[in-house]
């Protein structure tokens, strides 16, 4: 009799045909949230070709983008962001493109998806090696406190990674009153066996009065709303998703660019985005 409540147990915490949990306890709250969660969008790249234009677009250029980063993001350019096997591949590349020595994607879903609140779940592999920047981050959709500009409106930091710290992930939010050209943001780190090597999802839940990002099944940041203005929390707009490679950078360049590693990638097996059930 045990070992048939057991079996139950363990199919009642798995998604069907997937081999894997779907959420586990929130350890904010301490209680289980599978079911409170539905899927609203996906993209699981299940076919070849450029990214899917009805989800996402491409922010273009090299101008640096504000941290003195190498890298000329192109765009509908298959060596630099392509679908195959059904996995997206972001890959940085060393070869001269306009006035910059490397090539890369910026994936957004600006103007096709905006998102408030939910939960992100992006399963990826990143790229490895000194002068590597990827990130899955989100950015408001439109410009609605203080000078309209960054970093006013806020940023969400799901995964960032600098390549001179291979094992170690970031996750941050940035605002007027919390940001890093002051020293004053929310952030957190944990170290990751083998975040090149292998798949890991980098997960995203936004509530009204809180930010939590976790790896995998481990929740290591939050960020809490303490009611006290825009300054400290514009999180309550919508905003889009991004995915890229930088080279270099204020932070990525800070212990130099090894040209010895080149192409590097960021490979997404999905995204997926749910909202809480009414």
């Amino acid at each position: 009799m045990n070992k048939i409540i057991l079996v139950l147990w363990i199919i009642t915490m798995v998604i069907p045909g997937s081999g894997r949990k779907p959420f586990e306890k929130d350890c904010f709250s301490g209680q289980v949230r599978a079911a409170e969660w539905e899927l609203i969008w996906a993209d699981e790249f299940d076919y070849a070709g450029l990214p899917d234009s009805n989800s996402w677009t491409y922010q273009v250029g090299g101008h640096g983008w504000g941290n003195h980063e190498k890298q000329f993001y192109t765009s509908m350019r298959p060596e630099n962001a392509r679908v195959e096997n059904g996995i997206l591949t972001i890959e940085a590349r060393h070869e001269p493109w306009d006035t910059m020595e490397y090539t890369s994607a910026r994936l957004v879903t600006r103007g096709k998806h905006e998102w408030l609140y939910g939960r992100f779940e992006i399963r990826a592999r990143i790229p490895f090696g000194t002068g590597t920047w990827p990130a899955i981050w989100m950015m408001p959709a439109r410009n609605t406190y203080g000078s309209g500009g960054w970093p006013d409106n806020g940023e969400i930091d799901i995964m960032e990674h600098v390549g001179f710290n291979q094992d170690v992930i970031h996750a941050s939010t940035h605002t007027r009153k919390y940001y890093w050209r002051i020293n004053t943001q929310r952030t957190a780190t944990i170290e990751v066996d083998n975040v090149s090597g292998t798949f890991h999802d980098y997960i995203l839940e936004w509530y009204p009065n809180r930010i939590q990002v976790y790896v995998d099944d481990t929740l290591y940041f939050t960020s809490l709303n303490d009611n006290t203005g825009w300054e400290a929390w514009p999180f309550d707009q919508p905003f889009y998703l991004i995915m890229n490679i930088a080279v270099g950078g204020d932070w990525g360049g800070q212990k130099g660019i090894d040209n010895s590693i080149w192409p590097q990638r960021m490979e997404v097996d999905y995204v997926r985005v749910y909202r809480l059930k009414q």
